[in-house]
């Protein structure tokens, strides 16, 4: 329950509490006539003007002053829907963002009384509704997020169900088709291995109707337009390797609020996965900071990568020790220990890495996909190969000729490990891959397939998702399907979660594709 909360739950609340809600255009005039009852309940849908500041402020993780433009709202109007709605947002986003277990219990109760209110009010409208279904998912997703899986499964039932009444009733209403959308995209792209609780909650997702219901709201100019169209480009950029539209997207907001610290974070993290790292390193600079701000420690964990991309090893060792001094949460310490143990053992320091690799077993969880890989790294006991381990950071980077320069030094004599002699071939796909270089790509990709078999390593069904989507852009739509089902019947891997979740939409968007 823990991953697919992850990858459903948290992952679509978070998109919809972070991003922007700012740009406030009003209803299209020209839309089609609606009966007078929606009409009327369409017209108490909208955030007043202090709600919309409060919540503009927000979006700037400028917490104190989301709170402060707030209260006097709450006070003249305590039960109204948009003022608990954006209270409920803030304390959401505090807890998540901090990962403090100490607020948890706080957050918690203060979302049931939010909710116990909007229940008892006479207000009634699109508004009210949403915001009921809104608070709820935040309160499922806190819920999970700390270890209360019972109670999150059916707060998350619940919301789901909310949301989808609302949308339905008020179909004219954007923001619940949204927020209906996350939800039904990222549980239809959950693995059967986990949609099957979902299904027995009544929660069966919908790739399709997901992307549809998101496309809705991020077309027609609504309250909550630019949180769809953010969260739809994310989407894109995952799932169906449209990047460039998501990060000109995020780029033209920061640059359009450059004190706007979630931008920010977005453009960082945006252009690391991208593997721009000078890129993504100028954004972390250029980053707007102060005590107005809500701490965010995971950009020093971001910062710390792309430094050991570049081979900065004393400046990602700082980066990622400041992470773990700010950070509150048990989820990538794993994580970083594992990366702290390459900055030292890369830079020479064997007693640090020493010390850091011990660490990786002493501290965190391992629930998520990083913290699994780097409990697996401590738990193998099998040594990493340096030439090939500087290859994969050069490729992280987006540094492909120092990764094939890096790998021309690679040799394998007897007694190579499985692992390394995957490794080779696939790290080599990817630097080709990088150049633009399909067909030497292709022939490393389909020799990584080759040697991999069943082995319980990532290389191969990462080489397949890569066949499967070079296919797909060449019309080779069978073969495709082939390397994508072939991800999916892959033994289980560090990655598998992910990697299972690209290849399901993959093969959703392919005409009659028949997913097992």
């Amino acid at each position: 329950m823990r991953a697919v909360a992850r990858g459903a739950v948290f992952c679509a609340a978070l998109l919809a509490t972070y991003a922007p809600a700012a740009a406030r255009q009003q209803p299209d005039s020209g839309r089609q006539h609606v009966p007078e009852a929606a009409a009327s309940a369409l017209s108490t849908s909208a955030l007043s003007a202090p709600t919309r500041q409060a919540y503009a402020e927000l979006f700037k993780l400028r917490i104190e002053s989301a709170r402060a433009l707030l209260l006097p709202e709450l006070r003249r109007q305590p039960a109204a829907a948009g003022s608990l709605l954006v209270a409920d947002c803030i304390d959401f986003t505090e807890l998540m963002i901090s990962q403090d277990a100490g607020r948890y219990d706080a957050v918690v109760t203060a979302q049931s009384q939010r909710l116990a209110l909007l229940e008892k009010s006479a207000e009634r409208g699109a508004l009210r509704d949403y915001a009921r279904a809104e608070i709820r998912l935040h309160q499922a997703a806190a819920q999970v997020a700390f270890q209360h899986e019972v109670q999150g499964a059916w707060n998350l039932r619940q919301a789901y169900q909310q949301v989808q009444a609302t949308a339905q009733r008020y179909p004219d209403f954007l923001p619940a088709r949204k927020t209906l959308g996350m939800l039904q995209f990222f549980i239809g792209s959950l693995p059967e291995g986990y949609r099957w609780f979902l299904k027995l909650l009544g929660l069966p997702g919908s790739v399709e109707l997901g992307v549809q219901n998101l496309q809705a709201a991020a077309r027609r100019p609504n309250d909550f337009q630019p949180e769809a169209q953010l969260i739809l480009a994310l989407v894109q950029e995952t799932y169906y390797k449209k990047a460039d539209e998501a990060v000109l997207l995020v780029s033209r907001l920061a640059a359009q609020q450059p004190d706007n610290l979630l931008c920010s974070y977005l453009v960082i993290s945006l252009n690391k996965r991208q593997h721009r790292t000078a890129a993504a390193l100028a954004a972390y600079s250029a980053r707007p900071t102060g005590p107005a701000y809500l701490p965010v420690p995971y950009l020093h964990h971001m910062a710390a990568d792309l430094l050991l991309y570049q081979g900065q090893y004393a400046a990602s060792r700082r980066e990622n020790q400041q992470f773990l001094q700010l950070y509150q949460g048990v989820h990538y310490r794993k994580d970083a220990a594992f990366k702290l143990y390459l900055a030292a053992w890369l830079g020479n320091d064997a007693p640090a890495a020493e010390q850091y690799r011990r660490q990786i077993d002493a501290a965190g969880r391992t629930e998520l996909e990083e913290d699994k890989y780097a409990q697996r790294f401590f738990d193998d006991k099998l040594p990493l190969n340096r030439t090939l381990t500087r290859a994969r950071l050069q490729i992280d980077g987006g540094y492909y000729r120092e990764a094939l320069g890096t790998l021309r030094g690679f040799t394998a004599p007897a007694g190579t490990s499985r692992r390394d002699q995957l490794e080779d071939p696939y790290r080599r796909a990817r630097a080709y891959q990088g150049l633009g270089r399909l067909d030497s790509a292709r022939l490393f990709y389909t020799r990584t397939i080759a040697l991999a078999g069943k082995a319980p390593y990532y290389f191969g069904p990462q080489s397949a998702l890569q066949m499967g989507y070079l296919c797909q852009a060449d019309g080779q739509l069978n073969l495709a399907r082939v390397y994508f089902q072939k991800v999916l019947d892959s033994p289980r891997h560090e990655y598998k979660n992910s990697t299972d979740a690209k290849a399901k939409v993959a093969l959703a968007g392919l005409p009659t594709a028949k997913v097992r």
